[in-house]
């Protein structure tokens, strides 16, 4: 046996490394599929599970493949192969995404999200998980001499696995996806791998061509990989990275300044350069001050995004009384840096229920706005926390809950919510916002479509007084909010802290959404491959 494992001690450390790799691997593979398919709990489980696919099938060959050679030469080379494999993710990987997605567009019509994030799951990591599936029974083979041992052995190597797989949980999510990215975490741990088969490989004198050859391809992959540019087709973009929780998007238009925290699914905040009103939801939810009717609204805001709903609301309410709650801190930095979000709206970095839980304020206007493509937080969608929110309203305090895939169903999620809040609040009411798959949705204890109308009534009498074309401009968006606003009656759909599929029915949103927009394109793309063959 080559020298340098006959301690034993570098097969433990092959063991520590690979177990790290893989959970590394499986947490970049989340950051890498989720600006393009979602980061759900759905998308979550496609990538655990393909990956524990390739991980068992790894297992049963590696044993079979020790046993039958005993050169620990080939266990190191297909380490080796399986590093090169990751350096290659960042490199090609967002491509086979667009390319997989363009194909399932065309060939699919239903679960478009779950077999897209699927195959991609199996084109880019099933491979090299499943070669580093091998890594485990081929220690226990090579390191195994006598029965007596086996037991010891094979718990020092499970020890160092785990022990691998701790370290390569922590560290991409709060050190390396943080602080240099997704596509360097996949180089770095791409990295790592390789050094353990070139230390092998040089320490048994056989540093061949193919050693060599796999050098050579990771250092390109790490010259030409190293960019998180997610959104390649775009050309200046003002900002894009990622934090803990998000990929993070800014782009700088003549109207508008965006955040989008998905590639595929458009805005999550705005900031109109050349207008107050900003013609989505925002503007229907500013009828929560106009039912109200105070000058001076106490108001939180769940799911604060970079401020596009406090700047609107401080146009028009100067002296309101606005906190904001938003769980990534950097989103924050980006409401300062791009959004000229005012300084007096103070801003806590929190998990929104958890807030709520936390204090004894009370306030005229809650928005949750929570809720972006299918990532639909479960533990803000029930009737516990619904319940927490109406003890947190003064009296007559109205919340606004902006609801983002609507469709024409009677147990779509839009339907689940509503019944949900109807439960908890006496008085609801809801607007389609106008092209748009956005519901709003207003919640109360105390006559919201009297007081609304008379505080509609109200900002028409002032604009009609006012020199000013915002007022005006305000007052007209309320007309529209008044002749689409009706009354929800109640139904049996509740979700709960116990049971609260929302991502399922978020999903199954979704894809009716994908398939309305696409079926036209789809079409016509059909008639033209038709036409060729």
């Amino acid at each position: 046996m080559n020298k340098l494992l006959e301690n034993k001690l570098y097969l433990y450390i092959t063991e520590f490394f690979s177990g790290m790799a893989v959970m590394a691997v499986e947490l970049a593979a989340s950051r890498l599929i989720a600006p393009y398919f979602s980061s759900s709990q759905i998308v979550w489980t496609i990538i655990i599970g393909t990956i524990m696919i390739a991980m068992a099938l790894g297992n049963v060959f590696g044993g079979k493949w020790a046993d039958r050679d005993d050169d620990p030469g080939k266990l190191f080379a297909r380490i080796i192969i399986a590093a090169v494999w990751i350096g290659l993710i960042p490199v090609v990987g967002k491509y086979v995404i667009l390319l997989v997605t363009g194909l399932m567009v065309v060939t699919i019509s239903t679960n478009l999200l779950i077999w897209a994030s699927f195959i991609v799951c199996m084109v880019l990591f099933v491979y090299p998980l499943f070669l580093l599936g091998t890594v485990t029974p081929s220690l226990i083979h090579y390191t195994v001499q006598s029965t007596s041992e086996s037991g010891t052995i094979s718990g020092r190597l499970s020890a160092c696995n785990t022990t691998g797989s701790i370290i390569g949980t922590f560290l991409p999510t709060f050190v390396t996806i943080p602080a240099v990215g997704t596509s360097v975490t996949f180089l770095i741990f791409s990295g790592i791998l390789l050094l353990v088969g070139v230390v092998y490989f040089l320490s048994a004198g056989r540093f061949g061509v193919r050693t060599a050859a796999a050098c050579v391809i990771f250092v390109l992959c790490a010259v030409f990989g190293r960019s998180s540019n997610f959104a390649f087709w775009e050309d200046g973009l003002t900002f894009e990275g990622e934090s803990v929780y998000n990929y993070l998007q800014v782009k700088d238009t003549d109207s508008a300044t965006i955040l989008s925290t998905n590639v595929m699914f458009g805005v999550q905040s705005i900031a109109m350069k050349n207008s107050v009103m900003t013609g989505m939801y925002y503007d229907y939810a500013m009828a929560a001050p106009v039912i109200m009717g105070e000058s001076a609204p106490k108001v939180l805001i769940l799911g604060m995004g970079t401020g596009t709903y406090a700047s609107t609301l401080l146009k028009f309410y100067p002296d309101a009384d606005i906190t904001g709650v938003e769980i990534d801190g950097k989103i924050i930095g980006l409401s300062r840096k791009y959004f000229d979000l005012p300084a007096s709206v103070e801003v806590a970095e929190y998990d929104g229920r958890a807030y709520l839980d936390a204090i004894n304020e009370t306030y005229d206007i809650i928005m949750v706005d929570a809720y972006r493509d299918i990532t639909i937080p479960f533990q803000m969608s029930t009737t516990e926390f619904f319940e927490s929110v109406k003890n947190h309203l003064n009296d007559g305090g109205v919340m606004v809950v902006n609801m983002n895939m609507y469709e024409d169903a009677d147990d779509d999620i839009t339907a689940y919510l509503s019944d949900t809040i109807a439960g908890v609040f006496s008085d609801v009411m809801t607007v389609d916002v106008e092209d748009n798959t956005n519901r709003e949705l207003f919640a109360s204890d105390d006559s919201l479509y009297d007081r609304f109308k008379e505080g509609a009534e109200e900002l028409s009498q002032r604009a009609a007084v006012v020199a000013s074309g915002d007022v005006a401009e305000y007052s007209a968006m309320m007309n529209k909010v008044s002749a689409g606003i009706t009354s929800y009656e109640a139904g049996d759909l509740i979700l709960t802290d116990d049971k609260a599929p929302v991502e399922l029915l978020g999903m199954r949103a979704m894809d009716s959404i994908i398939e309305r927009e696409l079926s036209l394109y789809r079409d016509d793309l059909l008639d033209e491959v038709r036409k060729i063959l």
